[in-house]
């Protein structure tokens, strides 16, 4: 855990260098990005330094993917909550409810233009790949919002449906963070492919973390409203698990919560997680989420060109991320 914060502090530190320059330029266009880049776990960053260093990399070298992965994610980020109309994210306003729409849709858009000048940086050699796998993991990112949209007006989404939604909309970019690191590192096509994997298996566990927080986490340690999720009948793992084990009466009685406007926000909250609880939807999610945990830990295993100190790095930070309050 103390050198998770060793490289956060390094993300941070960083991150005020590079934009210490563009708070003179065009104020309103740069402070909604300042802003956004402001707080959060850096998780994301965190993994790129990480994964370089398992592999014994240039950690200076790293910052460039890191400040990349961080800046594409607080940009989806953006335009995730204008298209949700959330109203909090990390326990403050969002861009969108603080300036307006228009705001937040252009200062995002500007973060991903930063995105590809400052990869711009690496050396020529590490550009392609490094690119390559950021475009790729651009697309699969859209693909996967795409893919939640899709399911806003449907009841019967399929659960492998909703996983590979949340593979492309969440999973991609933890993995491509730690590819990152072990390219640049120069790190084996295998390695690199098992780091990957465990990306995507750890993203998993943290994504259906996060559905579990959304209705049974509280504000304060969230950072995020509570029950958000129900209130705009977003598909979670939890709602599709019931959707699925759910039969006669409490099936009706789910569907119909989601379909009847009458019901007012505290209420349909407090209806859904009765019947949460009633088909043991906690458990279960809990339950998913170690076996995503489980496989994560096998890919760690895999790794040969790592030393096993370092790779305790990885099983402190897969630990850190099952067993999260927030």
């Amino acid at each position: 855990m103390q050198q998770l914060k060793h490289y956060q502090k390094l993300v941070i530190d960083n991150l005020k260098d590079i934009f210490s320059g563009y708070k003179a330029e065009i104020k309103e266009l740069y402070e909604p990005i300042i802003y956004a880049l402001e707080g959060g776990k850096k998780i994301r960053p965190v993994s790129v330094i990480m994964a370089a260093d398992v592999f014994d990399g240039n950690l200076q070298q790293a910052i460039i993917p890191a400040f990349a992965v961080e800046m594409f994610h607080n940009f989806t980020l953006l335009h995730d909550d204008v298209m949700d109309n959330s109203p909090v994210r990390r326990n403050r306003q969002t861009v969108h409810a603080k300036w307006d729409a228009n705001q937040a849709i252009l200062s995002g858009d500007a973060m991903m233009i930063l995105v590809y000048q400052k990869l711009l940086e690496l050396p020529t050699e590490k550009v392609k790949p490094v690119m390559e796998l950021i475009n790729k993991t651009a697309l699969q990112v859209c693909e996967g919002q795409q893919l939640d949209m899709d399911f806003e007006t449907n009841l019967n989404v399929p659960l492998e449906k909703y996983m590979q939604m949340i593979k492309l909309k969440t999973a991609v970019l933890l993995a491509a963070s730690l590819a990152l690191g072990a390219i640049i590192a120069n790190a084996d096509k295998k390695d690199i492919q098992e780091i990957y994997n465990f990306g995507i298996n750890i993203g998993l566990a943290f994504q259906i973390q996060d559905d579990y927080f959304d209705t049974f986490g509280d504000f304060e340690t969230f950072g995020k409203k509570i029950g958000n999720d129900i209130v705009t009948n977003k598909k979670t793992f939890l709602l599709i698990s019931a959707l699925n084990l759910a039969e006669g009466e409490s099936k009706t009685r789910l569907e119909k919560l989601f379909i009847d406007k009458t019901f007012d926000e505290k209420s349909k909250i407090d209806n859904v997680k009765e019947i949460f609880y009633e088909l043991q939807i906690p458990e279960i999610a809990q339950n998913q989420i170690h076996n995503y945990y489980q496989k994560a830990i096998k890919n760690i295993d895999n790794i040969k060109r790592a030393s096993t100190s370092k790779k305790e790095i990885l099983y402190k930070f897969a630990e850190h991320i099952v067993k999260r309050e927030k």
